[in-house]
């Protein structure tokens, strides 16, 4: 899209109001609303904000940015104010300092940075997202609860079902702001659902991944439910992942396919899986970034723990889907859709192209369940395991270079600072269970 057309659309569809959207490092988007007499001056990227206001960005004597929108980001939010008969359109932001430079601290140009190394190796990465979320009932004060609105399992029909309704309407809505929707059931906890949309190039699906929070939460608010992307928020059941499809083209073919090869995976495709697998403990904490998503990474409920790779086993870190040809990808199991996409997107692609730069060798394929393998026979096949909560995760980030690279010296100090300020808060509490297991016995 250009300018031109985006003024034109935009007066033909009378869009009063055009939110200027952006992430902060924890990957919560951030909105500054403009009128439409404003839309030409924020297209040329004039319009400054207040960057000491938002999470890990900079000091007050250092805050004014520039937001300057993408163009092909331009969309018509399908919801109008109440007794409006105006729009509301959205441009996502990218973020430049004073000096007019890109903004170290933008997870989206933080994104852009690996791209652009990757491109100049001739590749470019595509990514299919399979998020998941909780539905919930509220209060009568519109609170949030933990009574899930049905008691179903995995891909089951109603009247077990009783979020198809509003599940149907999210989808609806997503393929009216252009996501092409591949399939969309209920997941295997009470209450739990999962839409998949696409695989595209990684900015275009981090950009909707955010979007897609959005919509959901906003549709499901319609339906009087609350939806939650929390990894974990009901002890006992399966949590909320957001696997990663990932595969990379040069010349337009997908260079993760070998016709010749036994299994049809390229040497590329090792190399890429290898770096991620040398890097996994440091990429979980961008993946895996709360204290609540390693709830939901211990054993039981097919999320992965293990630091392994296979062809159809369900519990290693990386599964290789059956589909060759311009389907073969790589699908990484441990995100979890709290995850900042564009962070998440940047470090996986930064190890995988170690990873082929240095043609590492990943470990054989484990086809066994690693769930039921003790920790000796673990131990023999040099199986590891992910972090076990956030402060160890942090730890290894704070260890490995080449994730800190990946995200730069701005990112990195202030999300490590953030989420120490998480770890302690989290540490430092007393809780139910506590209460319960030692009030009396002691």
């Amino acid at each position: 899209m250009h300018k031109e057309y985006i003024l034109k659309k935009a007066a033909e569809e009378n869009v009063k109001f055009i939110r200027l959207q952006f992430t902060d490092i924890l990957g919560v988007m951030k909105s500054i609303s403009i009128t439409s007499e404003q839309l030409e001056k924020a297209l040329d990227g004039e319009l400054m904000f207040d960057g000491s206001s938002i999470e890990g960005f900079v000091r007050i004597e250092e805050s004014d940015m520039y937001l300057k929108p993408d163009p092909n980001s331009f969309l018509i939010l399908p919801w109008s104010s109440p007794n409006s008969n105006s729009k509301t359109a959205r441009l996502i932001c990218d973020i430049y300092d004073s000096n007019n430079q890109p903004f170290a601290g933008s997870p989206r140009y933080a994104l852009q940075k690996v791209l652009k190394e990757a491109a100049e190796l001739g590749y470019t990465m595509y990514v299919g997202p399979e998020p998941e979320f909780f539905m919930f009932h509220v209060d009568e004060n519109g609170t949030p609860t933990l009574d899930t609105n049905d008691k179903a399992g995995y891909f089951d029909l109603p009247p077990v079902d009783q979020g198809e309704e509003a599940r149907r309407d999210m989808v609806e809505t997503l393929q009216s702001m252009g996501f092409e929707i591949e399939a969309a059931h209920h997941e295997a906890a009470p209450g739990q659902h999962e839409i998949d949309f696409k695989y595209k190039d990684a900015i275009t699906t981090a950009d909707s991944i955010v979007t897609f929070r959005i919509v959901v939460r906003t549709v499901a608010r319609k339906h009087g439910l609350h939806a939650t992307f929390m990894p974990k928020p009901i002890y006992g059941i399966a949590g909320s992942g957001m696997h990663l499809h990932v595969s990379l083209f040069k010349e337009g073919e997908n260079i993760f396919y070998d016709p010749s090869a036994k299994d049809g995976l390229s040497d590329s495709c090792r190399y890429f899986m290898a770096g991620v697998l040398k890097h996994a403990r440091a990429i979980s904490a961008i993946t895996s970034p709360t204290v609540n998503s390693y709830k939901r990474l211990v054993p039981g409920y097919e999320a992965p723990v293990y630091i392994a790779w296979s062809y159809r086993n369900r519990s290693p870190l990386i599964r290789i889907p059956a589909r060759r040809g311009i389907g073969t990808r790589i699908e990484l199991r441990n995100p979890d859709p709290t995850c900042n996409p564009y962070l998440g997107l940047a470090v996986i692609l930064k190890a995988g192209l170690e990873g082929i730069k240095n043609k590492l060798q990943p470990p054989a394929a484990v086809e066994q369940n690693i769930y039921e393998m003790d920790l000796a026979t673990r131990n023999l096949k040099g199986i590891h395991s992910l972090p076990e909560n956030l402060y160890e995760a942090v730890n290894e980030l704070s260890r490995d270079k080449l994730i800190q690279e990946a995200l730069g010296d701005h990112i990195y100090s202030r999300f490590v600072l953030a989420k120490m300020k998480e770890w302690e808060s989290y540490s430092s509490r007393v809780y139910d269970w506590e209460i319960d297991q030692y009030l009396e016995k002691f």
